[in-house]
């Protein structure tokens, strides 16, 4: 006789053991499927370096890539990545790569500046087969010719887990020309290990078209505008911030000060002072930023757990001979950054601003009226 012994569904060892299944596996779930898109674009690299070193194209003619893509498919029946397009874009994977992948082992070789060591090398293979097919498909599209803007943005996708469309968007805002390039004094006043990644994390100039302002405004309506839309604040901010407080209130002595915009780095693991002005940038502000960093150490670092604090002020327009010596008469790590609100058109303000058909209609308009009249 078989007794129906039904599992208690409060049980917490047997609530505890299906999470864990459930996790474990969306876990295979994961790998499996980013074993499958390593696996891919492997084979995508091995046929685009074949149509590359067999000279495939000249050597079986202009109608190569056509009937390539007719063999593969008869051959491979249900196959949906052997198109012509598709197979235009596996040579050019190969081709916008391959100068940064192919280093004679133990050699150095020098790529644009830049020093590729056979380690590095294996950094870059890992990273470019780490990431979809899609998103090689938009940085052939984007980076042509330029491999190491392409090789950036690749190893941002792997760090941050970009989407497709967020990799769009930072390619827009012209990510690769503007990161690390802030004026500032890291350098000097940072130990050598933290100084390249604390000047890595900076931008210049930064892009507040998310804001949406595009009339009169005052510092004010600035910063409440910024932090009103703080998940893109911080995206453009970079990673590893986290938002701490606005107006952040600090007891130096006997006086209270309020920093602009305090924000702490994970990366850095240090706190992090932004002042943002919508003028020129003026010596002064060195000065006051300075004293808030000094502040931050002495009242809100922990020794042990927090590195220096960093300053970063964003204005609108610097002059960078006296950003430099400004930031040359400072003992404390800061930053001199501009920023940017109408390089491009918020979302919610498309579509209300003429075309230049529009534009050119209605003064056709106005000149016939006149004409007649």
């Amino acid at each position: 006789m078989n007794i129906d012994k039904s599992i208690n569904i409060l049980d917490k060892d047997y609530i505890q053991w299906i999470k864990t299944l459930s996790s474990r596996y969306r876990s295979s779930q994961i790998k499996t499927a980013v074993k499958v898109n390593e696996e891919m674009l492997r084979f995508y690299w091995e046929l685009g370096r074949d149509i590359v070193t067999l000279k495939a194209e000249s050597r079986w003619g202009s109608g190569f890539m056509k009937r390539l893509s007719r063999d593969l498919k008869d051959l491979n029946s249900g196959a949906t990545c052997f198109s012509q397009t598709n197979l235009l874009y596996i040579k050019n994977f190969y081709c916008l790569y391959q100068s940064y992948t192919e280093i004679t082992p133990q050699v150095e070789e020098q790529n644009d500046g830049c020093t590729i060591t056979p380690q590095v090398e294996e950094q870059i293979k890992f990273d470019i087969f780490s990431i979809p097919w899609g998103h090689h498909k938009v940085l052939i599209d984007k980076c042509k010719n330029n491999p190491q803007k392409a090789l950036f943005f690749v190893h941002q996708t792997v760090v941050n887990g970009w989407s497709r469309n967020m990799l769009l968007n930072f390619i827009g805002t012209d990510l690769y020309e503007r990161q690390g390039k802030a004026l500032t004094n890291f350098e000097r006043t940072l130990p050598a290990e933290t100084s390249d990644l604390a000047q890595e994390l900076t931008k210049d100039p930064y892009d507040f078209a998310f804001t949406g302002i595009t009339g009169r405004y005052n510092e004010r309506l600035l910063k409440d505008t910024l932090l009103g839309n703080i998940t893109q604040f911080l995206v453009e901010l970079g990673t590893g911030f986290a938002y701490v407080g606005k107006e952040y209130r600090i007891q130096v002595g006997e006086r209270e000060q309020f920093i602009d915009l305090l924000f702490y780095n994970l990366n850095l693991s240090c706190y992090v002072v932004i002042e943002v002005k919508i003028g020129r940038f003026e010596f002064a502000d060195i000065g006051q930023l300075g004293g808030y960093v000094v502040s931050c150490n002495h009242i809100l670092r922990k020794e042990g757990r927090d590195n220096p604090t960093i300053g970063l002020l964003i204005c609108k327009e610097k002059d960078r001979i006296q950003a430099q010596y400004a930031l040359e008469s400072s003992s404390q790590p800061i930053g001199i950054s501009e920023y940017d609100l109408e390089k491009f058109y918020p979302e919610k303000v498309e579509g209300t601003i003429p075309t230049i058909e529009e534009i050119e209609m209605k003064l056709n308009q106005l000149s016939s009226k006149r004409c007649t009249s």
